[in-house]
């Protein structure tokens, strides 16, 4: 009889152990806490929003602009160590497209990673930075997405090696290393850096290539700015303000870099860079350019942001 007692006793604590394991396998494969963004009341302004996209990158990504693709109809290839992703069509046609998206689903995909299917989108789309984008911006980039003509056809699949095609694993990822925090303004900085540190943390996503990776893709956030590695395994440098100063950066040099391209020591950007420069920051107007160049060559420029609590996170 003791020795059924303690069969059972063991067989029940299996269980036990068992269901927990599992209960805390589902929780991982949910992602983080979906929170919606307030956007009632918004007015979309599409001029506006035309110029978040440059700021964000939108057009270099989701334009295959080398092979004369049409504007956000889907990008080139992106490799990386985990094999190759190709950004979507994001015009508005339905069926190809993101046509029969609304707001909130264009939202919670640019700010929770998240797509209307409740798939879980992989980081090559850079929503952890666009997690900290201000509500307007996201209004004003949506009548912007819905200008644009709709165009049939679809990139290629991601081709992605085993096990990181899984969208499950994506949320596991995300609930590694997705943290969704307003960047509120630091009172004693100036006007410029706060401007200039919203742009590098949110829409601009200056980190996603210049701080290195950890074996799964997650930012080595207290390596900020130390350099990293871009597509195809191209070596990004370190904009690190030490970095900077032993190459002889001046905030101007810095500025005219990513107006034109061409650095001090008269080479120009090539690679990701290049890119960056001929289809967002050239685009970029003298005060969001010197804002960006002021933060990036700020002696501090590691502030934490202001709140934990996803419940009263707010974005304007």
């Amino acid at each position: 009889m003791t020795h059924k007692k303690l069969f059972y006793g063991g067989g029940a604590v299996v269980l036990a152990a068992v269901a927990l394991a599992a209960l805390g396998g589902y929780w991982l494969v949910q992602g983080p806490k979906i929170i919606d963004r307030d956007l009632r009341g918004l007015d979309g302004d599409v001029n506006r929003g035309a110029y978040v996209a440059r700021l964000s990158g939108c057009i270099a990504c989701h334009t295959d602009i080398k092979a004369g693709g049409k504007v956000l109809a889907g990008g080139a290839k992106i490799s990386t160590d985990f094999g190759s992703f190709y950004p979507p069509n994001i015009t508005p046609d339905p069926v190809d497209g993101i046509g029969d998206w609304d707001l909130v689903d264009f939202s919670r995909a640019l700010t929770s990673g998240v797509s209307p299917n409740g798939q879980h989108l992989f980081p090559s789309f850079p929503y952890t930075f666009y997690a900290q984008m201000k509500n307007q911006d996201i209004v004003d980039l949506w009548a912007a997405v819905r200008s644009v003509p709709p165009v049939k056809g679809k990139p290629p699949k991601h081709g992605l090696r085993f096990p990181f095609g899984s969208h499950e694993g994506v949320a596991v990822w995300q609930r590694m290393f997705f943290e969704r925090k307003p960047l509120k303004e630091i009172s004693e900085k100036s006007k410029a850096w706060n401007r200039g540190r919203y742009l590098a943390n949110g829409p601009a996503h200056c980190g996603a290539c210049h701080t290195p990776r950890n074996l799964l893709g997650g930012r080595k956030t207290k390596q900020q700015y130390e350099g990293g590695k871009g597509p195809g395994g191209e070596k990004i440098p370190a904009i690190t303000i030490e970095a900077l100063k032993a190459g002889k950066w001046s905030k101007d040099d810095l500025i005219y870099a990513m107006r034109t391209g061409v650095k001090p020591d008269g080479d120009v950007f090539g690679g990701s860079m290049g890119e960056v420069v001929s289809d967002a920051t050239r685009f970029w107007s003298d005060q969001d350019l010197d804002a960006i160049a002021t933060y990036i060559m700020s002696d501090n420029i590691m502030y934490p942001a202001a709140s934990k609590k996803e419940d009263a996170l707010v974005y304007d």
